[in-house]
């Protein structure tokens, strides 16, 4: 089972995946975070790598996480690549991801990329307000990125935000589950979870 959990930077799309991996149990889900998938800027001049559209579908490696989500419903481990966000390069080292029975891909893009959308069997979107995603993740980006408050904003206005409207709200009709106000109230988290509870017993007794 592959359940996609999409909406805008800052929407509170981690931390509904956790909630669902604590509700579950570690042993039956894995997560996979689309940010891992940035291509390699490597061979880019730090101050164009700072200036690089990451809202953009094309500054992920599709063909990578196509693969990665293939061979993990096939029940094959996986290694998941490492991303710097502050020299905007890949780590030489990996993690390497074994497969469970359920599998969490979360990411702003993962409902722009048809072969990605294709893979999932659960679509979440998670709405969470505009300006309660931009302080998170400006408070987000100083905090863990070493960016400057300026930069943050600068990026927001030239491309967070248009890219935010041009493709992850319009991809928010691919949803099944909406969650409202980044899962706030808890009502529509908990129903994620007991859905997948629903399928691991399925699953079970399947086995059985």
């Amino acid at each position: 089972m592959i359940i996609g959990i999409c909406g805008g930077t800052g929407s509170g799309k981690t931390t509904i995946a956790r909630k669902i991996v604590d509700a579950v149990g570690a042993e039956n889900v894995v997560l996979v975070e689309q940010d891992s998938y940035y291509r390699n800027l490597a061979d880019m001049p730090l101050d164009e790598r700072h200036r690089a559209n990451f809202d953009h579908p094309d500054a992920i490696d599709s063909d990578m996480l196509v693969n990665h989500l293939l061979r993990l419903k096939q029940g094959l481990q996986v290694e998941m690549p490492l991303y710097d966000f502050k020299t905007h390069t890949r780590s030489t080292k990996i993690e390497i991801i074994e497969p469970k029975p359920v599998v969490i891909v979360e990411g702003i893009l993962i409902f722009a990329e048809t072969r990605v959308l294709d893979l999932l069997d659960v679509r979440v979107y998670v709405d969470t307000p505009d300006d309660i995603r931009f302080i998170r993740r400006l408070r987000r980006d100083i905090a863990e990125r070493g960016r400057t408050v300026e930069s943050v904003i600068e990026q927001y206005f030239a491309s967070v935000r248009p890219m935010h409207f041009e493709f992850v709200e319009p991809s928010k009709r691919n949803a099944d589950i909406i969650i409202p106000e980044g899962g706030q109230t808890g009502v529509s988290v908990e129903f994620l979870c007991g859905l997948v509870r629903e399928q691991l017993s399925k699953r079970s007794i399947g086995q059985g």
